[in-house]
């Protein structure tokens, strides 16, 4: 018999006494969600109280299917009682051949024809490390473009690559020749134009500074961004954005890193969101949903530049079966229901009720995402707007609507400039009709919200 791991039915607080009184102040989540799960199934939660939640976090994107899904479940059951290795480092096994199997069959062919894998450390940020260290070594430069409001994780290298200020505020050191580029982010037009203008100022001023001898930055290693800002916001970046990005760096041979840790198997409507654009990355970098909820992460990359040598980038949990074993049911599972496309059903019809209540609410300056990746932007129409007419963000707002969809049983988690975006994350198995109830329940949460500041007096 082995150890019987108990759960007392003592409500909430105890746990979050505890975890508060033992765990790091780094501790992040647990501040805004305050709650201490119990069960998880499908797209709800229960709390330690007994309350039921619907889960549009999920992991931060990364339980594609949700909590505890039968083909997940029935993959992690087989390993364990046909006592397959859990644990390999990067020695093979016939699972690990048969997720890579299934993993390339998933890319686009032009990709995967030349494609090489590189397993990492269990998650997105050392995928990252590996993948900087990769295009260094193949390319001997040093610069590196990235881009405003980006996100690719708080690993040392990752995080100087990231445009989040407080992380890095403290840092000494950090990973030197990053430069930061204008992200398309037309709400919030870096050039005070919006709208199609954005992106097209952005593609003219950065192939510019790329022609420019005198521009300061020297032979870049390469180009990392995300084909939609998570973090940042839940900014979709234009097709057409994507097609000029690849367009600089494939004249000027600069590897063109894609991190789709995020946005990875189906969450934006497509398997990989760059298949919006039509365009083949040089380096793609995957994470979050393809352990199927265990820690896996990967560099796929053109073989043209593998130069690096053996050991160039080693982790102990490189070779997590388990998360092998649940990453290849995942895959299976996403294709042969053809979820990326109900994604994209899905997410224009969240997307529909989001867009009736901004017409509502003036509070809501902006709704945006791709497929199920889905961000609503909280704005002060007390305050004086911008050259474009761009309201201030309101996080005091986002907040209390957070807390008041918590209150009603919705988890979401907040983003983006000034932590003023509403994240929609639900797991990929949600149906119509919970969509609709969670936009019904985050309607009443976002109105619930501006009376108790408008009574408050703070709006």
């Amino acid at each position: 018999m082995g150890p019987v791991f108990a759960i007392e039915h003592s409500g909430n607080e105890p746990f979050l006494r505890s975890q508060a009184a033992r765990e790091s102040n780094a501790r992040s989540y647990p501040r805004r969600i305050p709650i201490a799960i119990g069960e998880a199934e499908g797209i709800h939660v229960k709390d330690m109280d007994g309350k039921v939640y619907y889960d549009c976090l999920s992991g931060a994107g990364t339980l594609a299917l949700g909590h505890n899904h039968p083909v997940v479940v029935a993959a992690i059951k087989s390993m364990l009682d046909n006592k397959r290795p859990l644990h390999t480092l990067d020695l093979t096994t016939p699972l690990k051949e048969q997720f890579v199997d299934e993993l390339f069959a998933s890319l686009p062919e032009e990709f995967a024809k030349n494609a090489r894998i590189q397993f990492c450390g269990p998650t997105g940020g050392d995928a990252i490390e590996a993948a900087i260290k990769l295009v260094k070594t193949a390319t001997g430069r040093r610069s590196i473009l990235s881009f405003q409001g980006g996100y690719h994780g708080s690993t040392h290298a990752a995080m100087s690559l990231s445009g989040t200020l407080g992380q890095k505020e403290k840092i000494n050191g950090l990973v030197p020749d990053v430069h930061f580029l204008p992200y398309p982010y037309a709400y919030r037009c870096p050039f005070g134009k919006g709208g199609e203008e954005t992106h097209r100022i952005s593609s003219a001023y950065i192939e510019k500074l790329l022609s420019d001898p005198e521009s300061g930055i020297v032979s870049p290693c390469g180009m990392i961004l995300e084909a939609v800002q998570g973090e940042g916001g839940s900014i979709p970046a234009p097709v057409e954005w994507l097609r000029e990005m690849r367009r600089i760096t494939q004249e000027r041979d600069i590897p063109l890193i894609i991190d789709e840790v995020q946005t990875g198997l189906g969450r934006t409507g497509k398997m990989f969101a760059f298949e919006h654009a039509g365009i083949i990355p040089d380096v793609l970098v995957l994470s979050k949903a393809i352990g199927g909820s265990l820690p896996l992460s990967v560099v796929i990359y053109h073989q043209k530049y593998d130069v690096w040598k053996p050991g160039a980038h080693i982790g102990t949990f490189r070779g997590n079966q388990l998360a092998m074993a649940a990453g290849l049911a995942t895959l299976q599972y996403i294709k042969e229901n053809e979820i990326p496309s109900k994604v994209e059903q899905l997410g224009s019809r969240l997307a529909s009720h989001l867009l009736a209540l901004k017409q509502d609410v003036g509070y809501i300056g902006d709704v945006r995402g791709r497929g199920l990746m889905i961000g609503v932007e909280v704005v002060n129409i007390r305050e004086k707007p911008d050259a474009i007419g761009t309201f201030p963000a309101y996080p005091q707002l986002a907040s209390r609507i957070q807390r008041e969809c918590l209150e009603r049983g919705l988890i979401l988690e907040v983003g983006g400039r000034h932590s003023a975006v509403m994240r929609f994350l639900p797991p990929l198995i949600v149906t119509e009709q919970q969509i609709d109830e969670i936009a019904c329940i985050f309607s009443e949460a976002v109105h619930a919200a501006c009376t108790a500041l408008h009574s408050a007096g703070a709006v």
